[in-house]
């Protein structure tokens, strides 16, 4: 299967032989990684237990 890294769009393949899936590369995993720890990126809300459940 197909798809494109989250971080540079470059077109990868996602089955188990990429050990950086979703991602392109290490740089990209870190990258993003960076992003979450510096709080760049955030969940917009508290988790709630419902949003565990499928409508």
């Amino acid at each position: 299967m197909k798809d494109k890294c989250p971080n540079c769009n470059k077109i990868i393949d996602l089955s188990s032989k990429n050990i950086f899936r979703p991602f392109c590369s290490e740089r990209c995993k870190l990258i993003d990684f960076g992003s979450w720890a510096s709080e760049e990126n955030i969940v917009s809300r508290p988790i709630e237990s419902e949003d565990f459940y499928e409508e």
